[in-house]
């Protein structure tokens, strides 16, 4: 796994440390505003959060292009928002509302944008990974260098239609990066006890395709690995697996306590490798940004999530007739 690394050593300017410490923070005030919209009965159904896994999609998207595309799984809502979707649109999905990217019809798993290029949110574990291979095959057969980013976990890993799409992706050499969000909990199932592959892009091996383990916390490891992975697709030598090994603080969601692992193994996480506040750390250390300036960021976050969530509650539920439109029959 790569290590930390100070921004010198990486090269990274003040500007992009805070765009990602920007990016990052919003993911989480975010996802901390929808836990308390769901606590209150504002969010119904199913809502996964990412909290601590903020570095491994905003890493990932500072390599990306437009054109390039996104297809994750159901714990969607930050890639959503690195993408470029409007939290105020995200957020009145996740509330059921008609100012909501699917109109209030799809809520937190199902919600799309053609526009920036995301194309789901999938409730069936690995589901996406077929799908995200076709969007790989289209931009292939019309000759062009987009990438396509497809998103799944730990648990996703182990479902047969991942290794059907392996085989077809490296047939056909399709512009696709595999990324293994590793949170090391499917559901409430440890890897350790889920499978004996100690690597899981390592997988990958059988079918001719490149990959490599990375420090999802770190998210100047997580762009190197990704510019890394984006040239070898963008010359038509795809695919690439990338195995992000992250770790996710809340339960798989909001109706899991996570009684299956101690507070001490979470607490240990958020102490010593937080990847917001390595991030921070930078800034303050390397003397790029003081205490004031992160809290003045801190503050406008706030405001945007504050506002996403009045948007949320304000905008009315979808009329009855809603029923009747963007079907097939």
């Amino acid at each position: 796994m790569a290590t930390r690394k100070s921004a010198e050593k990486s090269n990274v300017s003040r500007d992009e440390l805070l765009k990602y410490y920007r990016d990052m923070l919003l993911i989480r005030r975010f996802e901390e505003k929808a836990g308390q919209l769901y606590g209150m009965g504002m969010i119904g159904g199913f809502c996964h959060l990412y909290i601590g896994q903020e570095a491994v999609v905003v890493g990932l998207e500072a390599a990306a292009k437009e054109g390039d595309k996104r297809i994750t799984s159901y714990r969607d809502h930050g890639h959503m928002l690195v993408a470029g979707m409007d939290p105020k649109g995200v957020m009145a999905e996740l509330t059921g509302r008609i100012g909501g990217y699917s109109k209030g019809k799809g809520g937190s798993m199902h919600m799309f944008s053609r526009e920036k290029h995301f194309y789901g949110g999938h409730g069936i574990v690995g589901a996406q990974v077929p799908l995200g291979t076709g969007l790989g095959f289209a931009d292939k057969y019309k000759g062009n260098d987009n990438v396509t980013f497809v998103y799944f976990g730990d648990g996703a890993a182990n479902q047969g239609q991942v290794y059907e799409s392996y085989n077809m992706a490296e047939l056909w050499n399709l512009p696709v990066i595999y990324v293994i969000e590793n949170n090391q909990y499917a559901m409430g199932t440890s890897t350790k006890r889920a499978t004996k592959s100690p690597n899981l892009w390592e997988r990958g091996a059988a079918y001719g395709i490149k990959g490599e383990m990375v420090d999802g916390m770190d998210v100047m490891a997580v762009k190197a690995a990704a510019e890394k992975a984006v040239a070898v697709c963008r010359a038509g030598e795809g695919p690439y697996i990338l195995e992000m090994m992250t770790y996710r603080y809340r339960g798989h969601s909001m109706s899991d306590p996570a009684k299956y692992r101690t507070r001490e193994e979470v607490q240990k996480v958020r102490e010593t490798r937080d990847a917001i506040e390595h991030v921070r750390e930078l800034l303050i250390e390397g003397n790029l940004a003081s205490d004031d300036d992160l809290k003045a960021i801190d503050k406008e976050i706030k405001a945007i999530v504050n506002e996403a969530a009045d948007f949320s509650k304000e905008s009315p539920e979808p009329d009855v007739s809603e029923l009747w439109t963007d079907i097939y029959a």
